[in-house]
């Protein structure tokens, strides 16, 4: 208006933009044996299953933060590449770990210590890094699955970030060896290039919610890549191309989803794995997944350097604002 002083930006607005992709729900892996999967799953890494939907022996869903496992019994599937979580405490983890071991010993179960992560095997070979939270690196996350990381053939990272930037129109970039898409806020994919040999893709598969969900079925479509149609609000793809040459570069089931799906965002529950009925506390059964506000304010408070001269503090452009609530 006239007569007013532009008002100055002392924020870089581009760090909380989101790209089309926002939510990693789960990773969908079959299990032979759901006692095994419980004594995993929720004994040792001490997530929660969840009480409302699929509660039956044929299936399990563990609850981590925001997203979930998807445990549907069968033959054992596994992810070529490495699932990271976060987790609230390491000593009562490394406690958790060494107890699941009356359970889990005989099989492909294991876990060893690292500098800044727990490495941890499940009994069927699928690969974890458990983390324990760190505002700087995973933000607000004191529970959940902040990235699922894809090994992937020599030479294949430039084709799979166009793919990801133009197909999805998720934000994409390559930080040193590993390729990072944005999918929910402080979620990722990424992809790490390896020279030993992959195995055969075997069906498991990771669903994620897209703002523009019918714009990435068109593309897919005509390229001949969608390879389901689930629902008026899901369809699927597996196959990852490079859009310069539709070079086959990797394979993975992607779930898609509408953000008016009915299970979109829906709310998980959180146990609090360190009350049991001999160590108990009233209230403290559930856990939060995200830090309390005193830490995320303190972590908000100072702004980050203004962006640099040209950059403006609005969402680059590609980007939509597709947050559908604060996480």
């Amino acid at each position: 208006m006239d007569g007013m002083t532009k008002a100055g930006c002392p924020w870089n607005r581009t760090l909380e933009s989101l790209g089309n992709s926002v939510e990693l729900q789960h990773v969908n892996l079959r299990v032979p044996d759901q006692r095994l999967a419980t004594a995993f799953y929720i004994s040792a890494l001490g997530l929660t299953r969840d009480p409302f939907l699929v509660t039956g022996v044929e299936n399990m869903w563990a609850n981590i933060g925001v997203s979930q496992f998807h445990l549907p019994t069968g033959p054992a599937q596994v992810l070529r590449g490495t699932v990271g979580l976060v987790l609230p405490d390491r000593a009562q983890l490394l406690h958790r770990l060494h107890q699941a071991r009356r359970w889990l010993d005989g099989t492909a179960y294991s876990f060893e210590e690292h500098g800044d992560h727990v490495a941890v095997t499940c009994p069927w070979g699928n690969r974890l890094r458990c983390h324990a939270p760190d505002p700087a690196r995973f933000g607000r996350i004191v529970l959940g699955m902040s990235y699922v990381e894809f090994d992937v053939p020599p030479g294949s990272l430039p084709g799979i970030l166009r793919f990801y930037r133009e197909i999805v129109a998720a934000p994409a970039g390559q930080e040193g060896d590993v390729a990072k898409v944005l999918v929910a806020p402080r979620q990722y994919l990424t992809f790490r290039e390896t020279e030993a040999s992959l195995p055969p893709y075997d069906g498991h598969h990771i669903q994620l919610a897209f703002v523009d969900f019918g714009g990435v079925h068109a593309r897919l479509a005509e390229r001949g890549l969608v390879s389901r149609e689930d629902s008026q609000h899901q369809y699927r793809f597996v196959r990852i191309v490079d859009p310069e040459d539709g070079r086959l570069l990797f394979e993975v089931e992607h779930e898609c989803r509408s953000m008016t799906h009915p299970l979109f965002m829906r709310r998980l529950v959180n146990r609090n794995p360190a009350v049991t009925n001999t160590v108990y506390a009233p209230g403290a059964e559930e856990l939060a997944w995200a830090m309390p506000p005193e830490l995320a304010a303190t972590r908000r408070s100072a702004p980050t350097a203004p962006p640099p001269r040209g950059s403006a503090c609005a969402s680059p452009p590609g980007r939509s604002s597709g947050n559908p609530r604060r996480r």
